[in-house]
C-alpha cells in the first residue's frame, strides 16, 4: 500500500534552565496512551507549519509561543499514513501551562534525563538524538 504523506510539527519549548514541555498523551487519544511528547499535531489543510505549531501549542497547553530556530525533522509510519515531523524550538512567550483533554499531565524535563521518560516509541530516536545535540543526553 502507497500511503500518503502528512506533514506534523512539535514544538521543543525550552526554559531557562535547558528543560523541554513534555505532555503525557490521556485516554481519549486513540494512540500512544500514556507517553510522553513534546507540543504539537498535524496540519489542518491549507495550514503553513508555523501557524500549525503555535495553534496546536496554544490547544494542547494553552501557551503562546515564539519559534526560535529549527530543531530537526524525522519521518515514522503510522497505519494510514507516513507523517514527516518537523520539530521547532520555542520559547514561552506568554501563559500558564493548562492541558487540553488529549493530556493529562505536564512536566518540565531536563534534557539530561530525557532518556529516563516514557516517550512516545515512534518519536524517541529523534528526541534522544537532540537531547545529545544539545549536550543533554
Amino acid at each position: 500500500m502507497n500511503k500518503p504523506f502528512k506533514l506534523a510539527v512539535k514544538a521543543i519549548l525550552l526554559d531557562d534552565h535547558n528543560r523541554c514541555l513534555l505532555l503525557r498523551r490521556s485516554p481519549v487519544c486513540r494512540n500512544f496512551v500514556g507517553k510522553w511528547e513534546w507540543p504539537g499535531g498535524k496540519l489542518d489543510d491549507g495550514e503553513d507549519f508555523a501557524s500549525a505549531l503555535l495553534r496546536e501549542v496554544r490547544e494542547e497547553a494553552s501557551l503562546e509561543v515564539e519559534i526560535t530556530g529549527f530543531g530537526g525533522a524525522t519521518t515514522f509510519e503510522m497505519a494510514a499514513v507516513r507523517i514527516v515531523l518537523l520539530c521547532m524550538e520555542a520559547r514561552c512567550a506568554q501563559g500558564e501551562v493548562r492541558l487540553s483533554e488529549e493530556h493529562d499531565e505536564y512536566a518540565w524535563a531536563s534534557l539530561t534525563d530525557l532518556a529516563h521518560w516514557d516517550l512516545t516509541d515512534h518519536v524517541k530516536p529523534f528526541m534522544l538524538e537532540y537531547a545529545n545535540r544539545k549536550g543533554g543526553v
